[in-house]
């Protein structure tokens, strides 16, 4: 009768020198190191997403402010085909609202074209401070994480290192473990940092496309409040000429 081999059990070990071990094993300053990189990990990835959004919203109104706006038949009635908290609306309102109420006595000094090209300047300068909103987050992440990193590295090392100077053993499983850990810092650290560096430049040049579609916009608005006539007519309809008047945000 022959003798079937018996199954051996199987047993899982868990690695000892893994991200788990390193938040068990770690002491307050390991700890919060960890901490602060997820902290800075989920604003950059809060910041990329939201800004993300925002860039799109403001693409689509620079889509509709061409076909919808630069053909109305006047300006006010362009302001009322563009929804309301529109940015582009918004630049067109306050360039409206320039060329109507420059009879004040602290802007009578000033010519209208200059008051208009102030105030178009203003308006698009704050959309683009709004779009600029959170991308110092970025660059601040995709300088500091490494060094983040870094800095729990050292401190794992040393750690690792006093350990063994009191134990008095130098044996590599007693070495290799904590430096080993400790190197996660420096991974974790690149890992939240390159993410930021790269969404940042990526926002950034999506931000100069929409500044110069505003830029473009404020300039062509400029041209017709003080001559009637869009300058970069681009073979699309210009609004007919019509009495500038105050529109209420």
């Amino acid at each position: 009768m022959e003798n079937t081999p018996t199954p051996q059990a199987t047993t899982t070990v868990s690695n000892p020198y893994g991200l788990e071990a390193l938040w068990a094993g770690g002491d307050i300053i390991a700890r919060a190191t960890l901490i602060i990189l997820l902290i800075m990990s989920l604003a950059s990835w809060y910041v990329m997403l939201t800004k993300l959004w925002d860039q799109s919203k403001l693409k689509k109104s620079a889509r509709i402010a061409e076909k919808q706006f630069w053909t109305a038949p006047s300006v006010k009635d362009g302001v009322d085909r563009l929804k309301k908290g529109d940015d582009f609306r918004g630049i067109a309102e306050d360039g409206l609202r320039a060329s109507a109420h420059h009879d004040g006595r602290l802007t009578d000094r000033i010519d209208m074209n200059e008051w208009i090209t102030m105030s178009l300047q203003r308006a698009v300068d704050q959309v683009n401070s709004k779009l600029n909103t959170g991308l110092g987050l970025l660059a601040t992440v995709g300088s500091t994480a490494p060094f983040v990193g870094l800095f729990g590295t050292v401190w794992g090392i040393l750690n690792a290192l006093v350990g063994i100077g009191v134990a008095g053993q130098a044996s590599i499983d007693k070495v290799a473990g904590p430096v080993g850990e400790a190197l996660i810092m420096t991974a974790i650290g690149l890992f939240v940092a390159v993410p930021a560096v790269m969404g940042y430049n990526w926002l950034l040049g999506r931000n100069k496309l929409l500044q110069d579609a505003l830029r473009n916009f404020a300039s062509d608005l400029h041209a017709y409040l003080v001559s009637g006539a869009r300058v970069d007519v681009g073979g699309g309809a210009r609004p007919a000429a019509a009495k500038a008047s105050a529109v209420n945000k």
